[in-house]
């Protein structure tokens, strides 16, 4: 199986700079770049949205993303202290029996 391709963002910032100004075609830049239209109808899109933002990559994620991961991070966290201390209370349990 082939290995995924990964775009910069500088090539994805590029292409889409060639579809806003009208220098090529949806088509045309899709061929020329050798991939698919609807991956470079998504880019713009996602540059349309939020030009700022667009294409964070590298782990750079948009506020509300990081947010999301790190809360994401803590219910791993709890989730595995409180199987613990499940495991610990049973454990305690039958010791007293």
């Amino acid at each position: 199986m082939s290995e995924r391709r990964k775009f910069t963002r500088e090539f994805k910032l590029e292409a889409v700079r060639q579809l806003v100004e009208g220098e090529k075609s949806m088509r045309q830049l899709a061929q020329d770049l050798g991939i698919r239209r609807s991956l470079l109808q998504g880019w713009q899109r996602q540059y349309l949205a939020d030009p700022g933002n667009a294409f964070p990559g590298n782990g750079q994620q948009s506020g509300d993303d990081a947010e999301l991961a790190e809360l994401r991070r803590q219910v791993r966290r709890l989730t595995a202290e409180r199987d613990i201390l499940k495991k610990a209370i049973a454990i305690f349990s039958q010791e007293r029996k």
